[in-house]
């Protein structure tokens, strides 16, 4: 048996309703301004052309419930609710029908942005990563079964800072579907089992402070949820 330097990293994992064995994360895509209606209150157009992406590590995943601190470097954290969707069959270069036929399971996301440095990204023509690829910021609820979630149409969308109604929207309102985000993204990447993808957020999206209780759900899947604490 090999040896390492440093104890490496536990698999994680999430849980899947009705299942025993949970699913590992292996990569997190995250899919940018795919609902109109966010993409304007940022300031910005969806590029109808085709969907682009930003990426997250895993080890920046935490499950719902969980309580974090405030994260540093940042006056402006904010909360974005998303549709995750996880792969359960190799993918490459696949037809949006292929495409959808390899989805597993459906759940809740919040993708939690330090918005002023994406800002800082966006003004000087430089990556995201400290905006977007924050410790703590890709929070994840338990899995439900394509088969059991259904079609991806119009149920709602919701976040709620402390009880009060911050984003709601339906699923039918993203621009690109679940299975037009696979077809193409599988263009570039050898996609499958452990991929997860977060199909973007609907408008209202804003900042959250030290103490605020986070909670997110779309009908017909098992909620989200994150506290923040003091500052780190």
């Amino acid at each position: 048996m090999r040896d390492y330097l440093f104890e490496p990293a536990d698999v994680f994992a999430l849980e899947v309703t009705g299942e025993v064995k949970l699913y590992p994360l292996r990569r997190i895509f995250c899919v940018g301004r795919n609902y109109a209606a966010h993409a304007a209150e940022m300031g910005n157009e969806v590029d109808r052309e085709a969907p682009w992406y930003f990426t997250k590590q895993v080890a920046h995943a935490v499950k719902s419930g969980a309580v974090l601190p405030y994260p540093p470097g940042t006056e402006n954290y904010h909360h974005e609710m998303e549709l995750a969707f996880v792969l359960g069959a190799p993918v490459f270069r696949a037809s949006e029908a292929e495409a959808q036929a390899a989805i597993y399971a459906y759940g809740c996301a919040l993708d939690m942005t330090r918005r002023d440095r994406q800002q800082d990204g966006k003004d000087n023509r430089r990556p995201w990563s400290l905006g977007k690829d924050v410790e703590g910021s890709a929070v994840f609820g338990p899995l439900t079964k394509a088969a059991e979630f259904g079609v991806v149409a119009a149920q709602r969308i919701h976040l709620e800072v402390n009880g009060e109604t911050r984003q709601g929207a339906r699923l039918e309102d993203m621009v690109w579907s679940c299975g037009e985000i696979v077809a193409h993204l599988s263009r570039y990447y050898h996609l499958g089992a452990g991929d997860i993808i977060l199909t973007g957020t609907p408008a209202g999206v804003g900042p959250v402070l030290a103490g605020d209780k986070i909670s997110g759900g779309i009908d017909g899947l098992e909620g989200v949820s994150l506290t923040l604490g003091a500052g780190a």
